[in-house]
């Protein structure tokens, strides 16, 4: 499947955002911890959360999902195994690991697949299992993690991570005494998590110093939740609101979710008007360049870097993306120079010079966030541009064509 864009159409109206796709994720592997039946409302229908559902059901899960509305129960664990055809295109099996050996004493986990987007260890994940007393071999890729108890801990993160953090939290909430965990990743979606899993029972105090605190628990119950509106998509559907002629309102948003990216987007010259759950954004007449350093939450996410890069070919001077979180987010630069962009990559920096003019080609998804960077390129571009390998998009963006289509874009897909 290919997506076509008809290039150089003006976008104008509203656009609501949908649950998050990396919120949704940990909160469908919380489901493990527990007998008890769930219900949960804002979940968007993608494909890494297909895969996440499967994957539970794969365990023993029960349930369905049906308009974004999740009704699930694990009333006994069928199986420990989550095998590799399952999760192969996700990470979200990495999030399993946890809750599983927390509630079955067992786990056999294939090793998370995803966007090759650089190096993404799980020694995090499995350096505080294996404290908490979970013994862990990796063979024929699959984590296989055994523990008659786990035990609480204190756990200091070398690195902030975020599904290191949320793996960890999990874990300790039905492991025996109090678990500490320092230099934890302050993302929205985790503060969700804990929403949900307080809710159910566990007892977690948050401190100043991004350390969690967790007192492990014998049981948790079910619970009914509703999934925060995804930030990235937020942030995409904004950056694509700055385009010279557009004027995007943006609803069902938490601005100050993305409020590094607001900021960023100020200093080029938009305007950013913010009502409640909602931003208006028009563009300015001459996008000024800027200078933008990736960085863990509350700095400017890796994940919208790649769709700040397409915008930043259409900003009047130089601009330079430096891109501290992963070491191979740049995919999208190639594709975005085919279209005539100006891009160059020295070490970890992609240095953008624009403001150029962009033409429609052929060119080639290769990661989730690097195909909204295409697919925003191609609406610049004068002409069709045809973005192939489109299953990346919708991974974790719902009905993002139909969305874009409604806002006035030229999109349709095709097969290919």
């Amino acid at each position: 499947m290919a997506i076509v864009i008809n290039g150089g159409k003006k976008l104008s109206g509203s656009v609501k955002i949908s649950g998050a796709k990396n919120a949704a994720l940990p909160e469908l592997a919380a489901v493990i911890l527990s007998s008890d039946g769930f219900e949960f409302e804002g979940v968007p229908e993608v494909e890494d959360i297909k895969v996440m559902f499967k994957a539970l059901e794969n365990i023993g899960a029960e349930g369905e999902f049906v308009s974004n509305r999740i009704k699930v129960k694990i009333p006994s664990l069928k199986s420990g195994l989550v095998t590799k055809d399952i999760v192969e295109t996700s990470r979200a099996s990495i999030l399993i690991l946890g809750p599983l050996i927390a509630r079955n004493g067992y786990a056999k986990v294939s090793l998370p697949g995803g966007c090759p987007i650089g190096d993404r260890k799980i020694d995090f994940h499995l350096q505080g299992l294996r404290k908490m007393g979970a013994t862990i071999n990796i063979e024929n890729g699959y984590i296989i993690a055994e523990s008659n108890k786990l035990n609480g801990i204190e756990y200091t993160f070398p690195n902030k991570s975020v599904t290191g953090t949320e793996n960890l939290l999990m874990a300790a909430t039905l492991a025996e005494g109090e678990t500490i965990l320092t230099n934890c990743a302050l993302e929205p979606e985790i503060s969700d998590l804990i929403n949900l899993l307080s809710n159910m029972g566990a007892d977690i105090k948050r401190e100043e110093n991004d350390s969690l605190i967790i007192k492990g628990k014998t049981t948790l119950k079910g619970s009914k939740h509703k999934v925060i509106p995804d930030r990235i998509e937020m942030g995409t559907y904004v950056i694509a609101g700055c385009l010279f002629g557009n004027e995007i309102v943006v609803e069902n948003a938490i601005p100050e979710h993305i409020k590094s990216l607001l900021n960023v987007l100020k200093n080029m010259g938009i305007k950013i008007v913010i009502d409640e759950n909602r931003i208006k954004v028009t563009p300015a007449s001459n996008i000024l360049p800027v200078d933008v350093k990736t960085k863990p939450y509350p700095g400017f996410p890796t994940d919208l870097q790649a769709q700040l890069t397409a915008l930043l070919t259409q900003a009047k001077g130089v601009s330079r993306i430096q891109e501290n979180i992963f070491n191979k987010r740049f995919k999208h630069v190639s594709e975005l120079n085919k279209l005539g962009a100006n891009i160059e990559i020295k070490g970890n920096t992609a240095i953008i010079k624009g403001k150029t003019e962009l033409r429609g080609k052929v060119i080639k998804s290769t990661d989730l966030r690097a195909s909204a960077s295409l697919l925003l390129g191609g609406l610049i571009a004068k002409g069709e541009t045809i973005v192939e390998n489109s299953y990346q998009l919708f991974r974790g963006y719902e009905n993002m064509p139909e969305k874009l289509n409604q806002l006035g874009a030229d999109i349709k897909l095709i097969k290919r």
